[in-house]
């Protein structure tokens, strides 16, 4: 006879509804269901095999990861509903040593001397994009941000700056994504039985057709760039290129391949979106936008870019926005691989468990007012990283998270300081599902009102042009 495995806090809701839902609103399905069970439940949900255990308390979400491998394991197959856009050799399908091995050899191009090499570029890119969206008409704060962060992504990653496979791969993933990832669109990763292919003017078949094409692409650089190697160049395909393993081996073409594409879907797509809500939240809130001005203000006219990255109020606003609009709702998964007790509830080997990012950054104990936009939070307390986890936690943290905190602050600092902007409809923004991430559902429509100068530069204008 088989053991009934006992789950805590099970939702009553028809697994097919749940599954609906999860799809078409996910905010709605956790908020409705943290109503019911605050700190952990078990949801039917697709995506992660049959049951899903959520557990939003930082003391159990510490104990998963913290226990990572032991009591709590990443397991590649719970994870492959991304497969499809990032083929099985990518760092979020790999266990173990494996898994460990490739962070190793990718983490470097997101720290030291590299990171200060983007700083400039990120600042110019931003000022270049934004000096041609025309002044005094509405446009999304979000598709102006994407254009940004994927020209970061294809320098940062790739080394590409211009050319005509540049700008056709720029192009293709452009559409690409949007194509493939509104609440709609998105179910074709979750329902397995709508990935059919039934030629180009099916969902799916122009989904594979439009990724062989960027597949091309890559393969074509990959394979360009192998012949012709420059030890001088400090994007992140030159190093996987020139990485080695213990065994001396490099990496495969498809191993290259699916590294770069995870990279940059999970690099540009989660950093607009995050760029656009931190504009949005700004400009909900006068007092935050007076302030955080000033402290602009203090860096002068060509600030450095260590310089912003360093100012206190302008990290305070990039952590409350990413605090109440994260851009990922759950950790990557984690199996129990023992029995333990999580919560004062057993559960049982081969459970599947998310800790629920959303939900923590909502909680009333943690954030007192958790709806309200208060950067000050911020300054007032040190959050743990069970506490505050927009990038996940553990060994499966997001491998770009200081670029893309990077990239936000100088982004934001360089156009709040050129440009005086305003919201088309002050109506409330709201959470929507686009592919496994959340973003605004209207995409934050503003407008360039005018250019800002300075109060400094203002102040200096008054002193020069008074009489002596």
């Amino acid at each position: 006879m088989t053991k009934q495995i006992s789950l805590p806090n099970i939702l009553k809701t028809p697994p097919f509804l749940q599954k609906v839902q999860w799809v078409t609103d996910p905010v709605g399905y956790m908020e409705k269901a943290a109503q019911q069970y605050p700190d952990i439940f078990t949801a039917r949900i697709i995506g992660f095999g049959d049951t899903v255990v959520f557990v939003n308390h930082p003391q159990a979400i510490q104990e998963i990861l913290t226990n990572d491998r032991k009591k709590f394991a990443a397991v590649a197959e719970v994870n492959k509903i991304v497969e499809p856009l990032v083929g099985n050799h990518s760092v979020f399908l790999l266990e173990g040593a494996q898994h460990k091995q490739r962070r190793q050899l990718v983490m470097p191009g997101f720290h030291g001397e590299r990171m200060r090499a983007y700083g400039q570029l990120i600042s110019n890119l931003s000022e270049k994009v934004f000096s041609q969206v025309p002044q005094n008409l509405p446009f999304s704060a979000r598709n102006t941000m994407q254009e940004i962060s994927l020209q970061v992504i294809l320098e940062a990653v790739f080394g590409m700056y211009e050319g005509e496979r540049c700008q056709k791969l720029k192009h293709l993933l452009g559409s690409f994504l949007d194509d493939f990832w509104s609440p709609l669109t998105s179910s074709l990763f979750f329902f397995s039985f709508l990935q059919q292919d039934l030629g180009t003017w099916s969902p799916w078949g122009n989904f594979l057709r439009r990724r062989q094409q960027i597949d091309e692409l890559i393969y074509a650089e990959i394979a360009e760039r192998r012949q012709q190697p420059d030890r001088d160049r400090i994007d992140i395909l030159s190093m996987l290129i020139s990485a080695r393993d213990e065994a001396g081996q490099p990496m495969t073409n498809e191993e290259l391949r699916d590294e770069l594409i995870t990279l940059m879907i999970a690099g540009h797509e989660t950093t607009a979106t995050a760029m656009a809500w931190a504009l949005y939240w700004i400009h909900q809130n006068p007092e935050v936008h007076e302030k955080l001005l000033q402290e602009l203000d203090t860096l002068g006219d060509s600030p450095d870019p260590m310089s912003i990255f360093r100012l206190p109020y302008l990290t305070a606003v990039c952590n409350e926005t990413l605090r109440i609009t994260p851009v990922v709702m759950l950790t990557l998964p984690r199996v129990v691989q023992e029995p333990v007790e999580l919560l004062k509830h057993r559960l049982e080997p081969g459970t599947v468990v998310v800790g629920c990012i959303y939900l923590t950054h909502q909680r009333q104990d943690l954030y007192p007012q958790p709806k309200q936009f208060q950067p000050e939070r911020f300054l007032e307390q040190q959050f743990s990283p069970y506490e505050f986890l927009p990038f996940g936690g553990g060994v499966r943290r997001c491998i770009g998270e200081a670029l893309a905190i990077f990239e936000m602050k100088l982004v934001l600092a360089t156009i709040l300081s050129h440009y005086q902007f305003a919201l088309v409809d002050n109506r409330p923004e709201r959470l929507q599902r686009r592919g496994f991430t959340l973003t605004p559902a209207k995409g934050i429509k503003i407008v360039i009102t005018g250019e800002r100068v300075h109060q400094k530069s203002l102040e200096n204008m008054t002193t020069t042009s008074v009489p002596q």
